[in-house]
């Protein structure tokens, strides 16, 4: 909770310092100077109605809701008429100060249908009683005839405090929504991160299998010379995953990714044959949108690796410079060569479904299918298309 929640929570509260300390000061303010009090006599009702007044002022400190409007309404009718004969008796004055304390809490609790009746019949009951001849009362009719305004002092601090109310409920719904929020991200962030994982493990796993798979055969055929420079590949392609490991770790805390330089060095540990072209005049890539290619190019690699192992691979990045702007990013695999032993149903399918999301959260798009016509007949085509 920030402190301007704290604020409002404790000037909302029904029993905060402010109104604890009124409440004491006026029944000591009471005691010290309403007169005359004695065990007989005028001094004796004066004593019980000072008594009663103090207590009635008391309830004031009752949580709010905890006394229906009825009761509430019973409780100030008796704080306003024992207020109103104390007044009569008392020869200081300061029992006004009670009557003020009523109305003033009428406006507080009750709404302005009943408290501003209220408020104007305990001015009239008040200048009522110091008008009569009887009783020793030094005070002046017109304030008995003015305690009616606090009510108005009580009406704005009711509206003061169900403003803060308001405010409260929207600072507890806006902290809610930031909350929700934060987890929202954080679930993407767990997707993106498991989209990171799978797409470096299944990239440097799936070479390091095709090259021991090859090794076997090799070795099965008596070509020791090949199966060895298969092996050294393999261990190659070990190295360069825990590069990628390094690299994924580095775009996680969003250091600056290489682009062009990350893309040669993923086609050169993956095929001798691969080449990649770039078009268009270079710009400097946002770490998230360079990510995304760069896991683009993983998959697209991996599959090559299991469906087409031996065939050429070929990349494009474009960089264009027309409006919209964008950047394409193409891979293309030829036909697997004879003789090959592509690795069909070794695929989980999560592949293109993590390169559709990763696209969907920067507004790309993708597209990848066989090639039907043309030099690389047979082949396959992933095509990326990145705003930006």
């Amino acid at each position: 909770m920030n402190r301007a929640q704290a604020l409002v929570r404790w000037s909302t509260a029904d029993n905060n310092p402010i109104q604890v300390f009124g409440t004491a000061a006026a029944v000591t303010v009471g005691a010290i100077t309403v007169r005359p009090i004695g065990t007989s006599g005028t001094g004796l009702a004066v004593l019980c109605l000072l008594v009663l007044v103090s207590l009635l002022l008391c309830t004031r400190l009752i949580p709010e809701g905890h006394l229906s409007p009825g009761v509430q309404l019973a409780v100030l009718c008796a704080w306003s008429a024992g207020a109103a004969a104390l007044m009569g008796l008392d020869r200081s004055g300061a029992s006004a100060l009670f009557a003020y304390f009523a109305t003033g809490h009428a406006g507080y609790r009750l709404d302005s249908r009943r408290s501003l009746p209220f408020a104007a019949a305990t001015s009239a009951l008040c200048a009522g009683v110091l008008l009569l001849p009887w009783g020793g009362h030094g005070t002046s009719w017109i304030v008995g005839a003015f305690t009616g305004v606090s009510v108005l002092v009580g009406l704005s601090n009711r509206a003061h405090t169900d403003a803060l109310r308001s405010a409260r409920a929207a600072a507890e719904q806006a902290e809610l929504a930031a909350r929700a929020e934060a987890r929202a991200e954080a679930l993407a962030e767990r997707a993106r991160i498991a989209r990171d994982v799978h797409d470096v493990l299944a990239h440097s796993l799936a070479g390091v299998n095709m090259q021991l798979e090859v090794t076997d055969a090799l070795l099965e055929s008596g070509d020791i010379e090949r199966a060895r420079q298969a092996a050294q590949r393999a261990q190659s392609l070990v190295r360069s995953g825990l590069t990628e490991v390094q690299r994924t770790v580095g775009d996680l805390r969003e250091d600056a990714l290489p682009l062009v330089e990350t893309l040669r060095s993923l086609l050169a540990s993956a095929s001798d044959a691969g080449t990649l072209t770039v078009d268009g005049p270079p710009r400097e890539l946002p770490v998230r949108l360079a990510q995304v290619i760069v896991r683009c190019a993983q998959e697209a690699l991996t599959n090559a690796h299991k469906y087409a192992p031996g065939a050429p691979v070929r990349m494009r990045l474009e960089y264009r410079a027309r409006q919209p702007e964008a950047t394409v990013f193409e891979v293309v695999n030829s036909a697997p060569p004879e003789g090959s032993r592509p690795l069909a149903g070794a695929g989980s399918g999560m592949g293109l479904v993590g390169m559709r999301e990763r696209l969907d959260l920067v507004g790309g798009t993708v597209s990848a299918g066989p090639i039907v016509d043309g030099d690389d007949s047979g082949g396959w085509r992933v095509r990326v298309v990145i705003p930006g």
